[in-house]
């Protein structure tokens, strides 16, 4: 089997890495600087990744850090859509991932027909789409925005216009409340935001009665409505490095703990607890975690999995990408 049927087959390329007993830190630096790349990487990959990455970020950094790039070859550790939003950005660069395996719960949520139909029973609204969403629904869409921008983003359409709001309804309930605006909402949801436990939640804040509770709007409306300040993966980062209070009750993907540890090692950082038991007590995605330095380096070693985008697709989704970041600067 050759390689790229291999990485088809697999979603990755699954041979050893070529220099067993390096390490292999060094190495993806190495590769990094020959190959003339940049490594993009979300808050939510295992801090490994996160430490040598040359942008670290959420969503709207990442895509505007992906705009700006004159690096030959984008490596994105994260998950498809965000291997998707770069080479919708940068066509002529080769955009690479460490596994296509690695989807996202959101995403997957708003099929392209069903959006499509869904879309057709309201031809008069504006189409705005969380950046969590395929390629394809970015191309159905008006105008993109992230939990860091979206209230801005709705704010800017005409009160007199109808707004479907996609995929994340959750985001989309607060950012009706917060903006008193009548969205029209496409259900779907984050699993690992959606399965924060609020039974367990409750434990936790008894036994740590001085936390804040932090929370990512992308939680269900009842955690969103016991929390003390609720924002996007940065946003919440920045509460508590400028916050005066010494602990925080964490509703969001448990990566993003290591910067914000990082940031703030005094403080007193907890994970929210997710109903699935395992070993962290958090919420964890699994397609993040999907994410490893064995992959990476095949990536950029191989130059594989790479991300392709339809032209008929990119052009409009690249219209309404760059909407949002007109909005962002």
């Amino acid at each position: 089997m050759n390689l790229l049927d291999e990485v088809n087959k697999v979603g990755y390329v699954s041979r050893s890495v070529p220099f067993k007993g390096t390490d292999l830190k060094e190495e993806i630096l190495k590769l990094k600087k020959e190959k003339n790349a940049v490594i993009l990487a979300h808050y939510y990959v295992d801090a490994e990744i996160q430490d040598l990455a040359d942008f670290l970020g959420d969503s709207l950094a990442l895509a505007q850090a992906a705009e700006k790039t004159d690096a030959d070859m984008i490596v994105f550790c994260g998950v498809h859509f965000m291997g998707e939003t770069a080479k919708i950005l940068n066509p002529n660069k080769k955009v690479v991932i460490p596994d296509f395996n690695a989807g996202c719960s959101l995403a997957d949520s708003a099929p392209k027909e069903e959006f499509a139909a869904f879309k057709a029973q309201y031809p008069e609204a504006v189409v705005v789409s969380y950046i969590n969403c395929t390629a394809d629904v970015k191309a159905m869409t008006d105008i993109i925005c992230t939990s860091s921008n979206a209230l801005k983003v709705v704010e800017s359409i005409p009160a007199d216009k109808q707004i479907i709001f996609a995929p994340d309804a959750n985001l989309g309930r607060y950012v009706a409340k917060k903006t008193g605006r009548d969205l029209i909402l496409w259900d779907g949801a984050c699993i690992v935001h959606i399965d924060i436990s609020l039974e367990k939640l409750k434990k936790v804040k008894e036994e740590n009665p001085n936390a804040l509770l932090i929370a990512h709007p992308e939680c269900k409306e009842v955690i969103l409505s016991q929390a003390d300040f609720v924002g996007s993966t940065t946003a919440l980062l920045n509460f508590v490095k400028d916050s005066d209070c010494q602990e925080f009750i964490v509703a969001t993907e448990a990566g993003i703990l290591h910067k914000m540890k990082e940031s703030v090692p005094n403080k007193k950082i907890i994970p929210a607890p997710a109903n699935e038991k395992n070993t962290c007590a958090c919420s964890e995605c699994p397609y993040m975690k999907m994410n490893t330095l064995e992959k990476l380096y095949n990536a950029m070693f191989y130059e594989l999995p790479e991300i392709q985008v339809a032209e008929d697709v990119r052009e409009p989704a690249l219209k309404a990408l760059k909407a949002m970041l007109e909005i962002s600067k």
